[in-house]
């Protein structure tokens, strides 16, 4: 891992959900919503997983709305914070072990089926991360996995910005940076997934004020862990700018402030060679005309542009 990569704070992740921990069930909607989601991508599958791993599983949200899954025999959790996983066992009675997404304990081949419920959004080395889940699935495993998006938490990051600049004179990082649609896919191609799809929901909750929100937040373990930012104690005044700036742009119809939450959801496997793959290029057996039931007409000569052909 390179220096360049050290964008969050993990020892500070890890302390944060550690402190988390014990009263997380009252803050975990979005937690439970997600990982409902996940449970629903997986009553498509028909396969089964002998070996599961739910990776980054907080106190046990994942487990516990999988249930006694039929399609699941044992179900693995692990999380970097070792209060969270004690929890977690204690919660679900399934096993559970402290990890670190970064540095996976298992070995390569060990795993039918990999999920993972907003969690790896706070992985420096994310390449890394989801190479080292790929290794550990067997051929053709299933990772399944949801993290926070680009869009998340969009209200905030821009009050706190505008309130900073006016009132600190000038801007550090206040929400974590989080990945787009499009970059997970090329992630996961990276990390030598096969079929990989990515895809995004918005959540929008609704909050009486700005200090609420960040409340939830502070008991989700998800507060500001960037390596870059302010390190001081943010001035009143800063926060209650920011509360008026939030107020003044993200208003609902009834008076309370909108928070977004983006949601994309990663799912591919782990290649094997009875996978459906894409042919060769020209190497199409039948005409797109007769697919369209139409007939190809020629174009007149333009110059620099070969005669083509397509359908009318």
């Amino acid at each position: 891992m390179t220096d360049s990569m050290q964008v969050f704070d993990r020892g500070l992740v890890r302390q944060r959900r550690d402190r988390a921990a014990a009263g997380l069930a009252k803050g975990d909607f979005l937690l439970r919503e997600a990982a409902v989601r996940l449970s629903d991508r997986l009553l498509d599958v028909t396969r089964e997983f002998p070996v599961a791993l739910d990776l980054g599983c907080h106190t046990g949200q994942m487990a516990e709305i999988i249930g006694h899954h039929p399609k699941i025999g044992t179900l693995v959790q692990a999380d970097i914070s070792p209060k969270m996983a004690q929890l977690a066992h204690a919660n679900t009675g399934r096993p559970a072990v402290n990890a670190d997404e970064e540095m996976l304990p298992f070995a390569d081949g060990a795993l039918d089926l990999v999920l993972s419920n907003l969690s790896l959004h706070w992985v420096n080395d994310l390449p890394g991360a989801l190479a080292q889940i790929r290794r550990s699935l067997k051929p053709d495993g299933l990772f399944l996995a949801t993290m926070f998006g680009g869009e998340t938490l969009r209200e905030l990051r821009s009050a706190l910005l505008e309130a900073d600049a006016e009132t600190a004179g000038g801007v550090a990082p206040r929400v974590s940076p989080f990945t787009d649609v499009r970059d997970a896919g090329n992630l996961l191609t990276r990390a030598g997934f096969a079929l990989p799809v990515v895809d995004a929901d918005v959540i929008t909750v609704t909050y009486a004020d700005m200090f609420k929100l960040m409340g939830d937040l502070r008991a989700m373990a998800e507060t500001n862990a960037v390596i870059e930012r302010r390190k001081i104690p943010t001035r009143r005044e800063t926060f209650l700018r920011a509360a008026d700036i939030y107020r003044e742009h993200f208003t609902d119809a009834r008076g309370r402030l909108t928070a977004t939450f983006q949601i994309l959801t990663l799912t591919a496997w782990a290649p094997h060679a009875s996978q459906q793959k894409p042919l060769r290029p020209g190497s199409a057996t039948a005409r797109l005309a007769d697919v369209l039931k139409t007939q190809e007409v020629e174009l007149g000569e333009t110059t620099g542009v070969p005669k083509q052909k397509k359908p009318q």
